[in-house]
């Protein structure tokens, strides 16, 4: 018998290859560096200094903070979604608290997570860093988990009826259905998601608590203190910057997921202009990672596997042990609730009836502004929106101008605003609504054009057969099909419009502090001095609000969408 020796099969290493290789080295290497120098550099020997030589490092750490904020979002929104649309019991409350949660200011998470993370973290400035991008979170995931949310909710009924067809575990029916179908909204979300990052860099880089004054290097402080010192040229200098990170990152990373998130679209006709993207195409050619990819879908098969052959349907869920889990969690979280809601009534018992008095004529002033910006939002975004999404020649050019625009803090041009605005009668309360304006139409228009670049194409050629033009089109074809995006949207620029509230009514300028008077100023004003008690009244009452509003009026929009237009 011959024995004929088989030569290992060789790997071919492309350039594209060692670029991926080079570009992960050095984007590690940037990592282990930053968090080097977040153990070493105490918070009070930082200083921002406006040299222009520092915008390179500065943008650096702001894009990292973005990057871990990102992840987490990411992960938290999958899993928030997932449960949310698939336990009927808890999904209520959880839609619910994430009302509650996503309408909290991001001021109002400050004081317990930066002084709760630094007395963990008392060495160095990594509790500063982890809170910094903590904060960048709860600017982030709301509107992302929303979005998951909403498309495993309004799932196809096809759709489901081929997973039990199929016999698809809970694993493989995520893997395979949910999560694809859900990736178009996801991706465009997260566009928005960091977009949202961006506008609160600034309060998450740089602020005061009472006395103490945190100041982070970053994009975001460096804006800040040019705005405070009245220096055009570092403001003008700091948004070059910004622009061209953000044109990088949509060239590098949204292009490519827009491009590559097509594939997951529902519909029967392909359309025939479909976005493209240069970096996905060089991605898709690179031997390096379709072997990863190939390891990775070998894993999630074999875990899948695993799954179906360990956990038989019928007898899920039904285990003694964790019917045992699932009482001592809820223990812990109603000891926990409990807790809190003690500490949080003893906090505001001491607030005057008369304070109390002017929260709610304030909260009235702030629902007002945000009622006008939201109007103002749907109105030019809704057209605009569903013209960009139904043509894909235009969306491909129109993508990453909207990115720029919505990236870019409304708060950094914000001096240059008041300057014009503040010789006019109520300028600052026009400046106030414009800001709130310009911190959450993006919301609304990032989900309008999801919403319209879902439309499946033999829907569109059936309306097209069937001479549907004008009114009668939008009416029986776009509408019903963006509803469920405009809702989500709504639900997200409502509770955005809130939060700009908190840097809209209450500005630095000029070694000034402007007001007008509403709910956003108060909030501000007491995180500035450190006024606990009343940071939390009013921040109790901005919750309320926002969820009797997405209650009564959002929330029935969104039954109706889910009900009679989900596809």
């Amino acid at each position: 018998m011959v024995y004929r020796i088989v030569p290992p099969k060789r790997i071919k290493i492309s350039i594209i290859d060692i670029g991926i290789i080079l570009f992960l080295s050095a984007f590690i290497y940037g990592i282990i560096s930053t968090a080097k120098d977040w153990g070493e550099i105490p918070v009070y020997a930082l200083n921002i200094s406006l040299s222009p030589v520092n915008l390179p490092y500065y943008a650096w750490l702001s894009v990292l903070r973005q990057f871990l904020a990102y992840l987490l979002s990411l992960g938290f929104s999958i899993t928030y979604g997932y449960v949310a649309s698939h336990n009927k019991r808890l999904e209520p409350i959880m839609i619910s608290l994430l009302d509650i949660l996503q309408s909290v200011p991001v001021l109002s998470f400050m004081p317990g997570v930066i002084l709760g993370l630094m007395a963990l973290f008392p060495y160095g400035r990594v509790g500063i860093e982890l809170g910094s991008i903590v904060l960048i979170f709860t600017g982030q995931v709301w509107n992302m988990a929303f979005s998951v949310y909403s498309s495993m909710s309004s799932l196809p009924r096809e759709f489901r009826e081929a997973s039990e067809i199929f016999n698809l575990t809970p694993l493989q029916r995520f893997l395979y259905v949910e999560l694809p179908y859900s990736t178009i909204g996801l991706v465009w979300n997260s566009m928005m998601s960091v977009a949202g990052g961006w506008f609160f860099l600034m309060a998450c880089e740089m602020f005061t608590l009472g006395e103490r004054d945190f100041r982070l290097p970053g994009l975001g402080s460096y804006l800040q203190l040019a705005a405070i010192e009245g220096d055009t040229e570092a403001v003008l200098m700091g948004l070059a910057t910004m622009i061209a990170i953000i044109v990088i990152i949509d060239q590098l990373v949204w292009r490519p997921l827009i491009a590559w998130s097509q594939k997951f679209k529902v519909e029967l006709a392909t359309e025939e202009i479909i976005p493209t993207s240069i970096v996905l195409t060089v991605i898709e050619r690179s031997t390096l990672i379709l072997k990863i990819g190939g390891v990775i879908n070998t894993l999630m098969e074999k875990i899948s596997a695993g799954f179906s052959r360990t956990t038989p349907r019928k007898s899920r869920g039904k285990s003694p042990f964790i019917f045992i889990l699932r009482i001592i969690i809820i223990g812990i979280l109603a000891l926990i609730l409990g807790y809190a809601s003690i500490r949080l009534f003893l906090l505001i018992s001491g607030i005057p009836v008369n304070k109390w008095g002017e929260i709610m004529i304030n909260d009235l002033f702030t629902l007002f502004r945000v009622s006008i910006a939201v109007v103002l939002s749907i109105l030019w975004t809704l057209p605009l929106g569903v013209f960009i999404g139904t043509n894909p020649r235009l969306s491909s050019v129109m993508q990453p101008l909207v990115q720029i625009l919505a990236s870019i803090p409304a708060t950094a041009v914000f001096p240059i605003i008041l300057m014009w605005l503040l010789s006019m009668r109520g300028g600052l309360s026009i400046a106030s609504i414009l800001l709130m304006l310009l911190g959450t139409q993006w919301y609304l228009l990032f989900n309008i054009i999801a919403g319209a670049m879902s439309i499946p194409a033999d829907l569109k050629e059936a309306a097209d057969v069937f001479q549907l033009k004008g009114v009668e089109r939008w009416r029986k074809l776009i509408i019903p099909a963006v509803l469920p995006y405009l809702v989500t949207g709504g639900i997200t620029a409502t509770g955005g419009a809130w939060n700009a509230s908190i840097v809209s009514e209450y500005v630095h300028f000029r070694g000034q502090i402007l007001t007008v008077r509403g709910l956003g100023a108060m909030i501000s004003s007491s995180a500035d001095k450190g006024d606990i008690s009343l940071l939390a009244g009013s921040t109790i009452v901005m919750i309320i609000t926002v969820t009797l509003i997405n209650r009564f009026f959002w929330r029935r929009l969104y039954w109706l969408a889910e009900e009679h237009y989900s596809l």
